[in-house]
């Protein structure tokens, strides 16, 4: 990355030639949609590119893959938030609108099932997922040690598997 911030090409082509199929992968899952995941693919190698600062330090692979993670739920939010209105009454649908139902209701899940976490475990999910941050950022804003940090997220995802488990088993 230092190379990158000297806008080195050659650098930047290795990065892309060692993640590229990692970021693509984690789009397509989250998305479903190879197109989508296409375009989610260049914009965080765009980012790579244009904001090289973004990354500070540590494991890359993780940090592009929370990145990836976070363009893709931003893409998804887009989708559910979509105004069903805006559409032509005589438009035919091909499945699309299934896709934003589905996406709306699993994000509503998601919310509600949130909200049944203790507020501590909530919280440093929301700053971690939702916010972006790492798990030292957020040990340095709430004033909490880093491992009661990793804990917390480790526990609240647990409950939240297991209560989005429970929903869907429904």
């Amino acid at each position: 990355m230092a190379r990158i911030r000297e806008r080195d090409s050659a650098a930047f082509e290795a990065i892309y030639d060692g993640y590229h199929r990692l970021v693509f992968g984690i789009a397509l899952k989250m998305l479903g949609d190879a197109m989508a995941a296409e375009d989610l693919t260049q914009a965080v190698f765009l980012k790579v590119w244009s904001a090289p600062d973004a990354y500070a330090a540590g494991n890359f692979g993780a940090w592009i893959a929370r990145v990836t993670r976070n363009r893709a739920l931003d893409v998804l939010r887009s989708r559910a938030l979509r105004v069903e209105s805006d559409l032509p009454a005589d438009v035919a649908f091909d499945g699309s609108l299934d896709d934003t139902v589905f996406a709306a209701l699993d994000a509503e899940r998601v919310r509600a099932a949130l909200a049944l976490l203790p507020v501590e475990q909530r919280g440093a999910i929301e700053l971690g997922f939702f916010g972006g941050i790492t798990h030292e950022e957020i040990a340095r804003r709430t004033a909490t040690p880093l491992g009661t940090v990793k804990t917390r997220i480790r526990a609240g995802l647990r409950k939240l598997r297991l209560q989005l488990e429970a929903t869907v088993a429904r």
